[in-house]
């Protein structure tokens, strides 16, 4: 696949998939629903440059993610060096450790840090707010957003919120707790891409 065009594969299972799509192709990526394990695999090998797992309900995605065979071959390709950007929810799923999972909820165990769900607040307390960042400041919108309550070793704070860490990274591993697809703030997209061009390049 070429680095100057790289294909991003978008977990569709449930959430805020579109928005995600649409601004991903306005960047210049091509883009994949992820919906099978055929969908990140076939006989030439990872069919994807990059992934992103948007916002949603994470529990519900993990039960998806299991009924559906992708949970493994989701956190084989994460953990095998793919680039991921997980938003909201998609920071739950990555996270090692969830402090108030729903009853039976696995998270894909990718990312080594501790999270609590809707943290900050319910749904009517959800807003757009410009936030300082490690890639500078950003347009973003929390909606019953979680927050990062411990960081392993190796994993560095983008930005917070509020006093809480809202925005981390681990290789190439991208985690934050708001939606940036939303405002359509390019910013986290756009290392995404990066990080997708740099392991292209490197191959």
């Amino acid at each position: 696949m070429s680095a100057a065009t790289p294909s991003v594969g978008v977990l569709g299972l449930q959430g805020g998939v579109a928005e995600h799509v649409r601004l991903l192709e306005h960047l210049g990526a091509r883009t994949r629903l992820v919906r099978a394990p055929s969908d990140l695999l076939g006989p030439d090998g990872l069919r994807v440059d990059a992934l992103v797992l948007p916002g949603g309900e994470s529990s519900a995605i993990d039960k998806l993610l299991r009924m559906f065979g992708l949970f493994e071959p989701l956190r084989e390709a994460i953990t095998a060096g793919v680039p991921t950007l997980g938003t909201c929810a998609g920071l739950v799923l990555l996270a090692s450790e969830v402090e108030d999972p729903a009853p039976g909820q696995q998270s894909l165990g990718v990312l080594d840090v501790t999270v609590r769900r809707n943290a900050l607040g319910p749904q009517v307390d959800s807003a757009e707010t410009t936030l300082a960042t490690a890639l500078g400041r950003v347009e973003v919108a929390f909606i019953r957003a979680p927050v990062v309550t411990r960081m392993g070793a190796g994993v560095e704070a983008l930005g917070t919120r509020d006093g809480h860490v809202v925005a981390v990274r681990s290789g190439a591993v991208t985690g934050v707790a708001f939606h940036p697809e939303l405002t359509g703030e390019p910013a986290f997209h756009r290392l995404l891409l990066a990080a997708a061009a740099g392991a292209s390049r490197a191959a």
